[in-house]
């Protein structure tokens, strides 16, 4: 399907253009799925704050889910106009995301002055990154940093799950959740190679099955999805854990689907025959 619609935000002058066709639904929204599906990210990043309501240290607590915020609004605004700044702005919300929860996990526990070190090195490795990123418009430091932030997020929370969740079986719940939660970035980022490598065959399918069928194979937004589960299982389960929350972590605690999904692994662990 080629788009007639006359592109609002002009051509696009972002170095990268995922496989949904442009301006086909409306001409203000150059991709429409990847933007709509950005929007997941900033539902996930107000439900934290809502729940952040009234606790102790809320401003603090509340950094990573404004992260999570600000990576749906600037993913969206990329989608939105495939404008070079706006792909810029989507590229730096995700160090703005990750930097604030490698600090909350490296900084736990240590000393005021060990914490401020800390913070000072990811400040100084982040302006760092940004800026050979956006001057030399240099690409492979930006992924290969983020990649490494978000393995050591996925690497160490699993560490802190027995250092501060007393429960044994709580302990054992909280552990598959974030494996559930790595599943979910490694599913996102398998999606993300089939839109990449399989675009022609995906535009194919959706050519044949036409619309509102043809969302279901705009694979970029699935990555967006899935990508936005296994962030929010991060922030989450970071916020609880070093906030003195541990032990109180239920279904409850957290948003669809994720606090089913909780559910059904306490379930799981509740069932299982002690060895």
């Amino acid at each position: 399907m080629v788009s007639s619609l006359d592109p609002f935000w002009g051509p696009p002058t972002s170095y990268l253009n995922f496989c949904e066709e442009d301006y086909v639904i409306t001409r203000f929204v150059a991709e429409f799925i990847n933007t709509f599906s950005s929007c997941v990210y900033i539902c996930y990043g107000i439900y934290g704050l809502v729940q952040l309501r009234q606790k102790p240290q809320a401003a603090f607590r509340s950094i990573s889910y404004f992260g999570l915020i600000g990576v749906g609004v600037c993913s969206a605004g990329y989608h939105m106009t495939l404008k070079y700044h706006t792909q810029m702005s989507d590229e730096l919300s995700m160090h703005l995301l990750t930097t604030p929860l490698l600090y909350r996990i490296l900084s736990f526990k240590a000393s005021p002055d060990r914490a401020r070190l800390i913070g000072i090195i990811l400040s100084v490795l982040f302006t760092i990154v940004m800026v050979v990123h956006m001057v030399m418009d240099e690409f492979l430091l930006h992924a290969a940093s983020f990649g490494l932030a978000v393995y050591l997020i996925g690497s160490r929370t699993p560490k802190l799950i027995p250092a501060q969740v007393t429960d044994l079986k709580l302990r054992k719940a909280l552990r598959y959740l974030s494996f559930f939660g790595c599943f979910c970035f490694g599913f996102g980022y398998f999606v993300w190679l089939i839109d990449e490598f399989g675009c022609g065959i995906l535009t194919g399918a959706k050519q044949t099955v036409g619309l509102p069928l043809a969302f279901l194979f705009e694979f970029h937004g699935w990555w967006h999805f899935f990508t936005a589960i296994g962030g929010y299982i991060a922030v989450a389960t970071v916020d609880l854990l070093t906030s003195g929350e541990a032990d109180e972590i239920s279904s409850s605690s957290f948003a669809w689907p994720v606090g089913p999904v909780f559910g059904i692994m306490q379930g799981m662990v509740a069932s299982e025959k002690e060895v």
